[in-house]
């Protein structure tokens, strides 16, 4: 705030110019609010209270919430207001929703900060690099309202885009990650980390990098940007130093000229010396928001200085904000088309004005690092009016290697590593899906290769003594240059090696022999022993010579032809077909015999029922047998001995599951005391194949089989 006494005291323009810069520039050390201009600091009462004194120009640095109360009182006071929009706690900025005006009135408010251009930037930048699938972190102090346009623009183009806010206890959120998830999901969310948007303060992103590298939930072929204006060049240094993969960051910049004589002399003012200097560190550890305040100050001086010269100055009358019948300033108006009309250099570049009151000028740079480099390197820059400058495509690999002879340690494993059919006299022919992958990279880089197989044809371990075995070993103890196989990635191999890209992903599973299936043309004498065959058999026979017996001592009275005549055969036939539920042909009439044949007949009845009952549970009785579908399973039951391969990811998850005291699990500690009875040797082999052959009975044998969980 401009007194009056202040504007009449002083000889010369560039004497009030000096006040106001040393005055602002000790207010950025001292972190007050100054006492030429009024900052805005909380209540609004009090910008009531200096108006009464007398002020010709109003400069806040808050939220948007207060920011609407000071547009309003501006509005109706004709005062000049320059806001300039804070983030809360250095998080990407929101824009700030429209502040209701009375209709009518001229609006008083002038934007010093650009709007925000984050969803188009981040837009673009996802654009170049072909994203389709990302996950979008953002921080509790972010209002995630702000990126709705891009979140709309990707739903529009049909990428595939998750949100996850980050909590403040970023440790307790990853640990419940691991509680909540088993590894299957792990994996599966392991593989959506590779691609991620962060928007996020430079700490909370730089305690999330560290928290989820640590944790090994991303990998070497991860690529994350991090969205956020304010980002200084020592938190860039730390992001870069705490993340793999790659990183790119998106931050506004501010262009100055190359000359320095024309960077810190403007017009008729000079800027601090110290903050000119790029490579100063006060001027690198400035934030943006300052930089705003700083480029405001010098506007407003030089408003001033134009408007002493051209002898068009209003006298401020004190003005109140609580009488209705007072009147507005004069010379706001004058004073709001001086300002818009001129602008000034500074640290921000350019700071001018459009007619809808708002800064145009804002330039973003894009900074990446690539695998292994160790500092950000400039990629591209945007702006409004040009949009992206420069191209943000992976760099291609180069044949660079020619001449180079690689050393490669493999394990056999089918379909991967396998062996043709060796010619006497002739080396070792290998084929297989990871040996086709690996003549492809030789023929485009140029390098040649030798292949052996591991001593022990073991993929590798951490053993007691803190050494690794077989590929790993090899790798680690520098004997081959490149390891080829099966291999499953694990926190442990990850932290001694650096592995490709995964190019398949599966659970543990059981291996167990199919159950074979053979015909029998007396399966439906299954349901019923022999014996009892034997005993249906004779009483058929023992009920028709009765029957026959009692239609021949007591024959009916009816008159019977030939066909139904009561011969013992007849009789046979007809406790047959009731028996088979058939009907019979002989009418018998006698009261003796029905007897008989209702006796007969209850008998049947029961005897079919239970042969239908037994028959449906001999033909389903071999699924039930194949009980076991998972690893619960498998533990749940001790009766089929089991075991895997030794050295193996699955034998070090099993038994680390197993042995550690702060994570034991009673189904994997069930499991190790299985796999690891006798020593391990009985139920354990060296290598996969093994385990197929020691594990599959031959045909003839009826014992039961056992089950080999086998390496991924």
């Amino acid at each position: 705030m401009f007194s009056n006494s202040v504007l009449h005291h002083g000889n010369t323009v560039t004497t009030l110019i000096k006040q106001v810069v040393q005055h602002f520039f000790y207010a950025l050390k001292s972190n007050i609010c100054l006492l030429f201009f009024f900052f805005v600091c909380s209540l609004l009462p009090l910008a009531c209270e200096l108006m009464n004194r007398g002020i010709l120009a109003l400069v806040s640095s808050i939220g948007c919430m207060s920011a609407g109360s000071l547009q309003t009182l501006a509005d109706a006071m004709h005062i000049p207001h320059l806001f300039i929009q804070r983030s809360p706690a250095g998080t990407p900025r929101s824009a700030c929703p429209p502040t209701s005006r009375v209709p009518g009135t001229d609006d008083y408010t002038l934007m010093v900060r650009p709007p925000v251009y984050l969803n188009e930037v981040i837009m673009q930048v996802v654009s170049e690099y072909s994203w389709q699938k990302f996950v979008l972190f953002y921080d509790s102090d972010f209002d995630i309202r702000g990126i709705e346009d891009f979140l709309d623009s990707t739903s529009q183009q049909g990428m595939d885009v998750s949100l996850q806010k980050v909590e403040s206890n970023i440790n307790m959120m990853i640990t419940s990650l691991f509680r909540t998830m088993r590894v299957e999901e792990l994996h599966r969310y392991r593989d959506t980390l590779r691609r991620a948007v962060l928007f996020m303060s430079p700490a909370t992103a730089k305690a999330f990098i560290t928290e989820v590298v640590e944790t090994n939930l991303v990998a070497f072929d991860c690529h994350w940007i991090l969205i956020n204006e304010e980002i200084s060049d020592y938190d860039l240094q730390e992001l870069v130093m705490k993340s793999i993969g790659r990183l790119t960051l998106v931050r506004q910049m501010f262009p100055m000229p190359q000359n320095t004589t024309q960077r810190c002399v403007k017009h008729n003012h000079r800027i601090n010396t110290s903050l000119c200097d790029l490579k100063n560190p006060k001027a690198q550890q400035l934030e943006i928001t300052n930089r705003y305040i700083y480029d405001t100050v010098l506007l407003l001086a030089n408003t001033f200085h134009r408007k002493l010269e051209d002898r068009k100055w209003h006298s401020m009358a004190s003005l109140s904000c609580i009488r209705k019948n007072s009147k507005p300033w004069q010379g706001g108006k004058s004073m709001l088309d001086t300002v818009k009309k001129f602008g000034v250099s500074g640290l921000t570049s350019f700071l001018e004005f459009t007619d809808n009151g708002t800064n145009p000028n804002i330039f973003f740079e894009i900074l990446g690092t690539n695998y292994g480099e160790d500092r950000g390197r400039g990629l591209a820059t945007w702006d409004p009016v040009h949009g992206l400058n420069g191209t943000l495509t992976d760099r291609k690999l180069e044949n660079n290697m020619r001449g180079v002879v690689l050393r490669v340690v493999t394990v056999l494993e089918e379909p991967f590593v396998m062996v043709s059919e060796n010619v006497l006299g002739k080396p070792k022919k290998y084929q297989g899906f990871s040996i086709d992958v690996l003549d492809a990279l030789s023929n485009y880089l140029g390098f040649k290769y030798e292949i052996y197989v591991a001593p022990d044809h073991k993929y590798g371990s951490l053993q007691p003594d803190g050494q690794w075995n077989g590929l790993m070993g090899e790798l680690v103890f520098k004997r081959a240059d490149v390891g080829l196989s099966a291999l499953t990635i694990t926190p442990e191999r990850e932290s001694v090696v650096d592995f490709t890209t995964r190019y398949m992903d599966y659970s543990v599973g059981v291996l167990l022999r199919k159950a074979e299936r053979t015909v029998d043309m007396f399966a439906c004498l299954a349901p019923f022993d022999l014996s009892l065959w034997a005993c249906i058999a004779g009483t058929v026979l023992l009920v028709g010579i009765l029957v026959y017996l009692l239609n021949w001592l007591n024959p009916p009275r009816l008159p019977m032809g030939p066909v139904s005549s009561t011969t013992l055969y007849n009789s046979m036939w007809f406790v047959y077909g009731s028996f088979v539920q058939q009907g019979g042909e002989v009418p018998y009439t006698t009261l003796a015999t029905r007897m008989m044949m209702g006796v007969w007949w209850m008998f049947a009845l029961i005897v079919i029922s239970s042969y239908t009952a037994n028959l449906a549970a001999f033909l389903t009785i071999t699924r039930i047998e194949n009980s076991i579908q998972s690893l619960q399973d498998l533990s749940k039951q001790t009766e089929l001995p089991y075991g895997t391969v030794l050295d193996s990811a699955v034998y070090d998850q099993v038994r680390s599951k197993a042995m550690n005291p702060f994570e034991r699990d009673p189904m994997y500690s069930q499991m190790w005391r299985m796999i690891n009875r006798t020593g391990g040797g009985d139920n354990n082999v060296e290598e996969s194949k093994e385990g197929i052959r020691k594990h599959s009975p031959p045909p003839s044998s009826n014992h039961q089989m056992r089950k080999c969980a086998l390496e991924e």
